[in-house]
C-alpha cells in the first residue's frame, strides 16, 4: 500500500503530532503507508480540522501552540523519586507553586532564576520554566497549585494540576514456602462454571467456592474472565469483553439467595424467590448453551423482591456509605440501567428512543433521572450487593490457602451504546472502532465494535476513568490482567464504516497510565499482568518488566528455532499457560479443532489442507519435545498428554503458571472464536466433561481428572 496523492507532507505531520501513526509494519513483515481518508478520520474524532491543506498547517501551529496556553498542564504522572513540571508564565510575571499532599500538607516548590526557553504565542511572549520536583514526594495523587501575579498590579492568575507519584516497580508476586517464588492456579470462565445452588449460570457464590476447592489443592489464583456490567435488558451482550462499563460488575453474577435480606422475607415473598429460581435450575446440568437473558429475568424477578424487603440501621448505613464513597459515577451507571428498561418498555409500545436521550447532560435525562428514581436506587443497591458478594469470594480464596486469591481481567474497552460510552462520552473518539490488524490467526484483520478512549481527553480528566476503573476492581481482588496492555501504548484505530484493514495505530501516554496502574495496584498490593501477545514491540514487554507488570506466554504461541520454545526459555516476569479462551481447550487443540471450525466458518485464507498440515506438524514437535525430556510415554492417551504439557510448562523460570479448567475436565469446544459473532456460540459453552456431560462444582472435588492434573502441577512447581 503506498500513501494517495492527498497524503501531503502535512498531513503526515499533523497526524504524528497526535500520535497517529502514518505507517507500520504489519504482522506480515511488510511496510504499511497509511492512506488519507483513515488519518483524516481519525484527526477528525480526535477533534482536529484536517479537511482542506489550510486547515492542516492551521492545526499543525495550533497544536504546538496549545500547552504554552497554559500556566499548568492539567495532570501530571511521575515517577517516585522526583521529576520535571513544566510550567508556562507571562514575561515580567512572578510565579509560586505548591504540592498539596494527599494527608493534607504542604511542600513549597523552589522556581529556578533562569527561563532558558520562551515563545510568542498569540501576540505575547510565554517563558517556559522546568521545575524539579521533590525526590522524597509520597506516593499518591496530589495536588499541584500555581499562583501568577504581575509586577506592574496586572490581575493573578492562578491554575491547580494533579500529580501522581506512582512506583517505580511493583513487588513479584507471592508463594507459597517450597515454590521458591513461583505459583500457579486456575483460570475459568465464571459464567460456565455452575453448581446445584446456581441461577442457571456460575455466579458470584460459585467463584468462592470455586476459589476454595481450587486452593485446598494448591493454587494460589482463581483467573476468571471480565466481570463488568453488560445491559440489563435483552439482548444481553454474552462477550465479558465488551461490556457496558469497566467500573462496575454485572449484577448478573449475584447470587440472590446468599442476600442477608432473603433469609428473613415473609413466607409469601420467599416462595416468590423460590419460583423464579424454578424457572432456571433445569440450565444447570444443561451441556449445550447459557441463556443470560432467561437468567436475567429470573434473578431480576427475585432481586426486586429482596430489594423491597426491610434492612436494619446498620446495613441502611453500610449501602449510604457505599453510595456515598461510589459518588456520581455510581448513580450515572444506575441511572444508564433505569434508562435502558425505560426505552426498552417504550421501544415495545411502538416508540422509539429519541436523540436527546443519548446525552446524559440533557434536559429530558435530568427529568428521567427523578422520575425513574426508584428504579436507580434498585440499580445502586445491586451494586452494594456485588461487592459484598465480590468480597466474600476473595475472603473465601484466601481462608483456602491463595495468597493471591481472585484474578480479575480488565476488557480492552466498552460497548458503544454502553453506560461508559454514554456518561463519559468526552472521553471517546466519536466514529471510531478499535480491534486489530491482519494477522495469522485472525487473517482479515478484527473489529472489536469499541469505542477508544481520547489521549488527550484522558490527560485532562488527570486520567479518572482510568485511575477509578482500577481501583474499583482491585478493591476485592489479589490480581488483574489487562486484556491486551498494549492498548496502554497504541490501539489499532478503525474509521467506522472501513474493514480492519483500513486502520492504524494511535500512541497512548504509556508512562502516565501505567504509571496510575502501578499506583493502584501498589496500594491495593496487587499483582498485574499484560496479555502481550501478537504485534508487539521488543523495547514493550522490557518496559513492562522494569516496571513489575508480568508478561503472557501461551505454550502454543511460542516458537524458536523452528520448533517449540524450551520452558527454560520462557521470561521470569510472566504467566504461563497451555492454552488461552481464543483457542480450544488443549484436547480440543491436539485433535486440531482450531482448524475444523475456522474452516466451519469460512475464516480461512488458506486451504483447509494446508492448514491442518501445519497444525499436525506443531502438535507432533510439541509432542516430540515431551518425549525428549521423558515426559510423555509411547501410546499416551490424550489426559496423560495434557498433563505432561503442563508439567513441561512447569519448567519454565516463570512466575506465574495458569492452569485452565476446561483443560482439568477434559473440555473439547472452544468458549470463543475471534472473528465471528452470531456464528459461533461465543460465551455462551457451559463447562462440559470429554463426554459433553454438564461439570458441577459440587463434583469438582472429587473429579479425577481435575484432581490428577492440579496434583501434578502442583508437584511440578514444588521439584527443585
Amino acid at each position: 500500500m503506498t500513501h494517495t496523492d492527498d497524503t501531503t507532507a502535512a498531513l503526515v505531520a499533523l497526524a504524528e503530532a497526535h500520535g497517529i501513526a502514518s505507517s507500520y509494519w504489519s504482522f506480515f513483515g511488510d511496510r504499511v503507508e497509511v492512506p488519507a481518508p483513515t488519518l483524516r478520520a481519525i484527526l477528525t474524532a480526535m477533534g482536529v480540522d484536517a479537511s482542506t491543506e489550510e486547515a492542516v498547517e492551521a492545526a499543525i501551529a495550533d497544536r504546538e501552540d496549545r500547552p504554552w496556553r497554559s500556566l499548568l498542564p492539567p495532570s501530571l504522572v511521575i515517577r517516585q523519586g522526583g521529576g520535571d513540571l513544566i510550567a508556562h508564565v507571562l514575561d515580567a510575571h512572578d510565579i509560586a507553586l505548591s504540592v498539596g499532599l494527599e494527608d493534607g500538607s504542604w511542600r513549597d516548590l523552589e522556581i529556578p532564576a533562569q527561563h532558558p526557553s520562551s515563545r510568542s504565542v498569540d501576540g505575547t511572549t510565554v517563558w517556559r520554566v522546568t521545575v524539579p520536583l521533590p525526590a522524597d514526594l509520597p506516593l499518591g495523587w496530589h495536588t499541584v497549585h500555581a499562583r501568577q501575579w504581575s509586577r506592574d498590579g496586572g490581575p493573578e492568575q492562578t491554575a491547580t494540576m494533579v500529580l501522581a507519584v506512582t512506583p517505580t516497580r511493583l513487588a513479584p508476586p507471592p508463594s507459597r514456602p517450597g515454590n521458591a517464588g513461583r505459583a500457579w492456579g486456575l483460570m475459568a470462565q465464571l459464567y460456565s462454571v455452575r453448581s446445584r445452588a446456581s441461577w442457571g449460570m456460575g455466579d458470584f457464590a460459585d467463584l468462592g467456592d470455586l476459589a476454595a476447592i481450587a486452593g485446598g489443592r494448591g493454587a494460589d489464583f482463581l483467573l476468571i474472565n471480565p466481570l463488568h456490567a453488560a445491559e440489563v435488558t435483552p439482548r444481553i451482550e454474552p462477550s465479558p469483553y465488551l461490556p457496558a462499563t469497566r467500573r462496575f460488575f454485572a449484577p448478573l453474577y449475584v447470587r440472590p439467595d446468599d442476600i442477608r435480606e432473603a433469609a428473613y422475607l415473609s413466607p409469601d415473598r420467599r416462595a416468590a424467590v423460590a419460583t423464579a429460581r424454578e424457572r432456571v435450575t433445569a440450565m444447570d446440568t444443561d451441556p449445550e448453551r447459557i441463556d443470560r437473558d432467561a437468567v436475567w429475568l429470573a434473578k431480576r424477578e427475585a432481586l426486586e423482591v429482596i430489594f423491597a424487603a426491610p434492612r436494619s440501621p446498620g446495613r441502611e448505613a453500610s449501602l449510604e456509605a457505599f453510595t456515598a464513597r461510589e459518588g456520581r459515577p455510581l448513580t450515572d451507571f444506575a441511572l444508564w440501567c433505569a434508562l435502558e428498561e425505560h426505552f426498552a418498555a417504550t421501544l415495545a409500545a411502538g416508540e422509539e428512543r429519541p436523540a436527546e436521550a443519548w446525552d446524559i447532560a440533557s434536559p429530558l435525562v435530568a427529568r428521567l433521572r427523578d422520575e425513574l428514581s426508584e428504579r436507580v436506587a434498585f440499580f445502586v443497591w445491586l451494586q452494594w450487593i456485588c461487592e459484598e458478594q465480590v468480597a466474600r469470594a476473595q475472603r473465601e480464596a484466601t481462608e483456602a490457602g491463595m495468597r493471591i486469591g481472585i484474578m480479575h481481567d480488565l476488557a480492552v474497552g466498552v460497548h458503544t451504546k454502553g453506560s461508559d460510552a454514554w456518561s463519559l462520552r468526552d472521553t471517546y473518539a466519536p466514529g471510531i472502532l478499535v480491534g486489530a490488524p491482519p494477522d495469522m490467526y485472525n487473517q482479515q484483520g478484527q473489529n472489536w465494535t469499541q469505542p477508544p478512549w481520547l489521549p488527550d481527553a484522558l490527560a485532562a480528566n488527570a486520567y479518572a476513568p482510568l485511575r477509578d476503573m482500577i481501583r474499583s476492581l482491585l478493591r476485592h481482588a489479589g490480581a488483574l490482567r489487562i486484556d491486551h496492555i498494549i492498548g496502554f501504548f497504541r490501539l489499532w484505530w478503525i474509521p467506522a464504516g472501513l474493514g480492519p484493514a483500513a486502520g492504524t495505530y494511535v500512541r497512548y501516554d504509556h508512562e502516565a497510565m501505567i504509571g496510575v496502574l502501578a499506583l493502584e495496584a501498589h496500594r491495593a498490593g496487587a499483582v498485574v499482568i499484560g496479555e502481550d501477545l501478537g504485534l508487539v514491540e521488543p523495547w514493550v514487554r522490557d518496559y513492562l518488566a522494569a516496571r513489575g507488570i508480568l508478561g503472557t506466554s501461551v505454550l502454543w504461541f511460542e516458537h524458536e528455532n523452528g520448533g517449540p520454545t524450551p520452558p527454560e526459555h520462557y521470561r521470569q516476569a510472566l504467566l504461563a499457560t497451555v492454552n488461552t479462551h481464543d483457542l480450544p481447550p488443549t484436547a480440543g487443540y491436539l485433535a486440531g479443532e482450531h482448524v475444523a471450525l475456522r474452516a466451519r466458518l469460512g475464516l480461512l485464507t488458506r486451504s483447509v489442507e494446508d492448514e491442518r498440515a501445519d497444525a499436525v506438524a506443531e502438535r507432533d514437535a510439541m509432542l516430540a519435545a515431551l518425549r525428549d525430556r521423558g515426559l510423555l510415554p509411547a501410546d499416551a492417551d490424550e489426559q496423560e498428554i495434557v498433563e505432561a504439557l503442563h508439567v513441561h510448562l512447569a519448567a519454565s523460570p516463570s512466575w506465574l503458571l495458569g492452569v485452565a479448567l476446561v483443560d482439568a475436565v477434559g473440555e473439547r469446544r472452544v468458549q470463543n472464536q475471534p472473528g465471528t459473532d452470531r456464528e459461533y456460540p461465543n460465551w455462551q459453552v457451559p463447562l462440559a466433561d470429554a463426554a459433553g456431560a454438564a461439570v458441577l462444582i459440587d463434583d469438582l472435588p472429587r473429579n479425577p481428572r481435575f484432581r490428577s492434573l492440579a496434583d501434578a502441577v502442583d508437584t511440578a512447581l514444588r521439584t527443585p
